[in-house]
């Protein structure tokens, strides 16, 4: 990146500033972190100080959910009740 692009980024309001790959890759790192990652998540799925980090927050949701359905489906499939209702019964 030449002096001109990190000009032209610098003037963008904080708002509509774009993520760098590394900030993707921490924050992928942030969220996959249990319990302190899932508010993490959450806060800053609903925050509005940047809309890049806003959406990457909402798609790592969409795709735990997505995940959650797809292990639950798996384990109703292999006759993995139990496990699903020891889960539950807690």
């Amino acid at each position: 990146m030449n002096s001109y692009e990190r000009q032209e980024i610098q003037n963008i309001p904080e708002k509509y500033r774009p993520m760098s790959s590394w900030s993707y890759f921490g924050h992928q790192i942030l969220y996959s972190i249990p319990i302190l990652g899932l508010i993490f998540l959450i806060i800053h799925a609903i925050s509005g100080k940047n809309i890049n980090r806003r959406s990457f927050a909402r798609s790592y949701f969409c795709f735990l959910i997505i995940v959650l359905v797809l292990v639950l489906i798996i384990l109703l499939a292999t006759g993995g009740t139990a496990a699903i209702t020891a889960i539950f019964k807690k």
